[in-house]
């Protein structure tokens, strides 16, 4: 109640201080999306790789169209962004199945802001995490597949947070949100009881880097780095390195995955992929690893653009510590799979 109180007191004194100083200009609507569609073939034949997204075997299936509102009067913003397809749906909500009628559609941002000053902002609402590298869109990732650090840490956070630019370099964010991750709705046992921050820097142009924590008595801590680096016009590195522990002891996950791309042509570019994650000694519930084992994963894509048009060919090995896939015969178990995808994405 005391963290509650202390941002209501802020949000009052800062909508007072730029009352006098509000502007009634008004940006038009803005409208931008996507949509997705990939096929994928595993080469056991079995639908092993278990990461978020592109999830059906031998199929061409559905991701999701995304409309994504925007617009800002004067010192006011809200976004809007709904989704339908699975990747959009029961994938991203979390809860559900493709059978469930009642999971229509997916709400992935529903947040206002306020800017106080040029360097001072509140945002309250629904958001994508500021945890971790990749994003549920697909034109947010350069992989179409994702990796296991992204599938087990938190999508979204419902909640409130203050941003504050320190300069053009540095910038920090702290917030409060739900008791679990991604979904809108608090346990009234619990409520708004997980602390999240954020430390923001841009060292050289170019480069950024973000270290972030989230931390819950429901959904545990979470410490995350997320920093890329565009070295030359062509040559791109980004990594992502996390730790997660659970509610229990000795419950969670570790894990680092690095990002090197390549741009060939203006319409051409190459990346890979390369993760390794590590589940704790008791985990449960995990994607990608069973309790203390491990799993490292390899993934080749490229970029093929023509205007907002993608073609995303990916093909992705993945190994493990212990024999959880399985061979073709869909009985016997093996350490590696192997698949194949190729998936269409346009963004508008």
């Amino acid at each position: 109640m005391k963290k509650l109180s202390l941002l209501s007191l802020l949000l009052a004194a800062g909508l007072y201080t730029a009352h006098a100083q509000d502007s009634t200009a008004t940006s038009a609507l803005e409208i931008s999306g996507s949509v997705d569609a990939y096929y994928k073939y595993d080469f056991a034949k079995q639908a092993n790789i278990g990461t978020s997204f592109a999830s059906d075997q031998n199929s061409v299936s559905l991701g999701m169209i995304d409309i994504a509102l925007k617009k800002t009067t004067g010192k006011a913003s809200f976004v809007g962004e709904v989704s339908f397809g699975p990747r959009g749906q029961y994938q991203s909500i979390l809860t559900g199945d493709a059978n469930d009628g009642s999971n229509t559609f997916h709400i992935q941002n529903l947040y206002a802001t306020y800017a106080f000053t040029d360097k001072f902002s509140m945002t309250a609402g629904f958001m994508g995490t500021f945890v971790g590298y990749e994003v549920i869109s697909p034109v947010g990732n350069f992989n179409y597949s994702t990796s296991y650090l992204f599938t087990n840490g938190p999508f979204q956070n419902a909640g409130i947070k203050a941003n504050y630019a320190i300069s053009d370099k540095v910038g920090v964010m702290v917030g409060l949100f739900n008791d679990s991750w991604n979904t809108f709705q608090a346990n009234p046992s619990f409520g708004v009881n997980t602390f999240g921050a954020q430390l923001s820097l841009s060292p050289v142009e170019g480069w950024s880097a973000y270290l972030n924590v989230l931390s819950g008595s429901q959904s545990g801590t979470i410490l995350d780095l997320t920093t890329a680096y565009q070295i030359t016009d062509k040559f791109k590195l980004g990594l992502n390195a996390a730790d997660w522990s659970g509610i229990n002891d000795d419950e969670g996950y570790t894990g680092v995955a690095l990002y090197p791309s390549v741009a060939i042509t203006d319409g051409f570019a190459l990346g890979l992929r390369g993760e390794y994650f590590k589940a704790k000694e008791n985990a449960t519930a995990l994607f990608g690893a069973s309790a203390d084992e491990s799993t490292t994963a390899l993934t080749l894509t490229a970029n093929l653009k023509h205007g907002g048009l993608t073609f995303i060919p990916e093909f992705r090995l993945d190994n493990a510590s212990n024999e959880q896939f399985l061979k073709s015969d869909g009985l016997t178990g093996t350490k590696s799979a192997s698949q194949f995808s190729l998936a269409v994405v346009y963004a508008f």
